[in-house]
């Protein structure tokens, strides 16, 4: 499945970027669909987090009849420059591998959403490959970042250009009637391109925000918390500004995803998040735009220890803490069918006036 490819930016600058604004999400929609759920027939607040979450999308999308059943996972594909330096069990070639199966429906996110009725897309948005990937939109800046140790992972017009990728790719699905979006990535080296720019915008100690990736030992974790503390004195990345520190240490994943968390504010999508790398792009996101967060639904935890501090400092507590590590998407995936559970019990509600016994009342 492909989104059209219709642009909808005409230049892809650092100003244009800086003069986005979000609006709120529709507050007295809110209101009206907890309103709803009060009249449903069970305890108060008895969905829990799924009451206020479903009114969240309510709000975004701006109507109390809540649909999320078109939905999609949005895939971003790159590889990273870093693992040169050996930070990671596995190598770039892995990389491809893993989409060429992701364009196939063979991975693990493509099972999940085939079975509860999501699309799939993987987006090649900087696969270190010249190689035309069957089944994937061809959104590539260029062929992996660079080895951020030696140089800058990116150019800064680069790093804007992924992120329009993303805002483009959520305006191309809205049109195509997607009502929820999810966020999944693939890229070998990804949690060290994420954790060095969290602790980076987060101000903290590198070791707090990094953790083993896919399986890393001891050793070899020491050795990428090293690389990643030195990279970000060496470019004097505390104190500076979100989109310098993309540019610097992060991946063109993380960019793209960056960009769909502001689309999803700018087209009114609510869009559901993975785990860390997806985090990080989220808090990239509400530093360049201001309210994009509003916008953002987390799903899962995760293993990764960024994890803790970037869901606190965003304000988003995710629901399911299964210590999942996939990627991919899987997390959000699972909470896209968490989310259609809910709404099962509210779009089919059965009222306190239609069992004939006295409604609850809020105290």
């Amino acid at each position: 499945m492909e989104c059209s490819e219709k642009l909808i930016w005409n230049r892809y600058t650092k100003e244009a970027l800086g003069k986005l604004t979000v609006d709120e999400p529709d507050m007295d929609i809110y209101r009206k669909v907890l309103r709803n759920w009060d009249n449903i027939a069970k305890p108060m607040d008895g969905m829990g987090r799924f009451e206020t979450l479903t009114a969240q999308i309510g709000a975004i999308q701006g109507t109390e009849k809540t649909d999320i059943s078109k939905k999609a996972v949005i895939i971003m594909c790159a590889d990273n420059g870093i693992v040169e330096e050996g930070i990671s069990q596995s190598g770039q070639e892995v990389t491809l591998v893993v989409v060429k199966n992701m364009a196939k429906k063979k991975s693990a996110v493509g099972k999940m959403a085939e079975f509860m009725g999501a699309d799939t897309i993987p987006i090649d948005i900087g696969v270190n490959t010249k190689e035309k990937i069957s089944g994937v939109l061809d959104k590539k800046i260029r062929c992996g970042t660079r080895n951020f140790r030696k140089e800058p992972a990116m150019t800064e017009e680069e790093a804007i250009q992924a992120i329009f990728t993303g805002i483009e790719l959520v305006s191309a699905c809205k049109e195509k009637g997607y009502r929820i979006l999810a966020t999944g990535e693939m890229g070998i080296g990804n949690t060290t391109t994420s954790s060095a720019v969290a602790a980076s915008l987060l101000d903290c100690d590198v070791a707090e925000v990094t953790g083993k990736g896919a399986g890393l030992s001891d050793e070899k974790l020491i050795h990428k918390q090293k690389i990643i503390a030195e990279s970000i004195e060496k470019y004097e990345l505390k104190g500076a500004d979100a989109l310098h520190i993309l540019a610097t240490v992060g991946g063109l994943d993380i960019a793209g995803l960056t960009g769909v968390c502001i689309g999803g504010a700018l087209f009114h999508v609510p869009i559901v998040l993975d785990g860390v790398i997806s985090m990080v792009a989220a808090l990239l996101a509400e530093r360049l735009v201001p309210g994009t967060k509003k916008y953002l639904i987390p799903s899962h935890k995760g293993k990764e220890p960024a994890i803790e501090k970037l869901t606190k400092e965003l304000g988003l507590e995710p629901v399911i803490d299964g210590k999942m590590a996939l990627g991919e998407g899987t997390g959000a995936i699972m909470m896209l069918l968490l989310l259609e559970l809910a709404l099962s019990v509210y779009q089919n509600r059965t009222t306190f006036s239609d069992i004939q016994i006295d409604q609850y009342e809020r105290f």
